[in-house]
């Protein structure tokens, strides 16, 4: 077994797999996070034409699954000349309404004088956000990330369909090329799922905490 182990990582693009994994499902967490906490915070804190409905259509969306969105999704990207690209891998994995929902709820119970006694002492929105409420559930931004990070990092469909190039793919779908070598396609997926692994067990705390909290607002 370990000489499966050895020749899927000298005679495959396992390293570049990887790679582009790191790339896309961190820019995937970094930007779901930054645009569902301003989202959030705009929606609990802001008050601005076509807030409710705002908040309605992210509610509604949960009606929709993810992959009704697929042809829209890489017809678009096609004519953004994106497919075979990370920006094309990442944008259309950046709707995330649940995240946008726990900073609202979050950000709701934030008592408001925390702002007024910010905007009396001149400070903006922009700074009212980054340096009061962001920095109050940084818990939750951990939590959030740790799932975010794990569900871009398995993600299959979508960059099974946006990237045809061997050297462009993640480290799920690659794996699933492998078809040279006896059971070298199975030490390619236990590889695959390995940081994955290794981050759950180091943060299980996290994960349960996010998934508990998703639960009770879904519910």
């Amino acid at each position: 077994m370990l000489a499966l182990f050895g020749r899927v990582l000298v005679e495959t693009d396992i390293g570049h797999w990887y790679i582009n994994s790191l790339v896309t499902s961190g820019g995937v967490t970094i930007l779901v996070l930054a645009i569902s906490a301003a989202c959030g915070y705009a929606i609990s804190q802001l008050e601005f034409t076509g807030r409710k409905l705002l908040w309605f259509t992210i509610l509604a969306s949960f009606m929709i699954p993810v992959q009704a969105l697929i042809i829209n999704h890489f017809f678009l990207m096609s004519q953004w000349h994106l497919i075979n690209t990370w920006l094309g891998v990442i944008l259309p994995q950046l709707i995330a309404p649940i995240a946008v929902i726990v900073y609202k709820q979050f950000f709701d119970t934030v008592p408001k004088e925390f702002r007024e006694a910010a905007q009396i002492d001149g400070a903006r929105h922009w700074e009212i956000f980054v340096r009061i409420y962001l920095p109050l559930n940084w818990g939750i931004t951990s939590a959030l990330a740790i799932i975010v990070f794990i569900g871009a990092w398995n993600a299959f469909l979508w960059p099974f369909l946006a990237v045809t190039k061997p050297e462009l793919m993640n480290v799920t779908v690659g794996s699933v090329q492998i078809r040279d070598f006896g059971l070298g396609y199975l030490a390619a997926a236990l590889l695959a799922g390995l940081p994955v692994a290794v981050v759950y067990l180091l943060f299980q705390r996290r994960v349960t905490e996010a998934v508990m909290l998703s639960a009770s607002i879904k519910g």
